[in-house]
Formats: structure tokens, C-alpha cells, sequence
């Protein structure tokens, strides 16, 4: 199954999302799906990634459980973001009205699907 189809399963099984990508370790896109502009949405993941890599280290220094997923809520939407593997990351964007437990089942069930293709 491809990326895109994958990333737009995504995207249209969860009311309220806007946009599904996957990036690699630089925050490079691998593939996206985009109901909001596809450059804002590159972007996004890309400032993202980081934020993730950061958690990590930190949960490395921690000894603490991996990081699995995240949610960042913004003034006008959340964000649910998680690793695929050591050098993948997911985010799926998501309006304010969407409900972020519904969201963040469909988003663990691909995250896993991604790491079936990948690895």
C-alpha cells in the first residue's frame, strides 16, 4: 500500500483532520495528504520533527518510557505528532472542533501500518 493512500485513509477516517504527512529524520516529506496548504503543512512537520528528536533525547536522559505520540493545541487547531520507527515521524493536523482521543486511535493504528511498510 502506498504512503499517500495510507496518509489519506488518515485523513478522511478522522472528522475534523486537515492534513497527514510523513517526514524522515531531517524533516524531509516522504509523502503528505493536505486539505490546508501543502508548503504550511511541510513546514509544520519539519519545526515539528524537532520538537520531537527533542523529546526523545530527553526521554533518553531520563530513562523514561519512548516517546509514542504527542498533541500540541495551537490557537486554531491541534497537532498530533509520534515517531515511526527510529527515523520516521507522523502529524496529523486537525481543526479545533475535532476530538482528539477519536483522532489519536486512528493516528496509533497507521503509525503502526506505516512501520509495517517501512520496516
Amino acid at each position: 500500500m502506498s504512503f499517500k493512500s495510507i496518509l489519506t485513509d488518515l485523513v478522511q477516517s478522522v472528522p475534523g483532520a486537515s492534513g497527514a504527512i510523513i517526514a524522515d529524520w531531517e524533516g524531509e516529506t516522504v509523502d503528505h495528504v493536505a486539505l490546508i496548504d501543502d508548503y504550511e503543512l511541510k513546514i509544520m512537520a519539519a519545526h515539528l520533527g524537532i520538537i520531537l528528536t527533542r523529546m526523545k533525547e530527553l526521554q533518553g536522559r531520563l530513562s523514561a518510557d519512548p516517546v509514542h505520540e504527542a498533541v500540541i493545541t495551537l490557537a486554531d487547531q491541534r497537532v498530533i505528532l509520534g515517531p515511526v520507527g527510529d527515523d520516521y515521524s507522523l502529524v496529523l493536523t486537525l481543526g479545533r472542533q475535532a476530538i482528539p482521543g477519536r483522532a489519536m486511535v486512528r493516528f496509533r493504528q497507521v503509525r503502526d501500518i506505516l512501520m509495517k511498510e517501512i520496516y
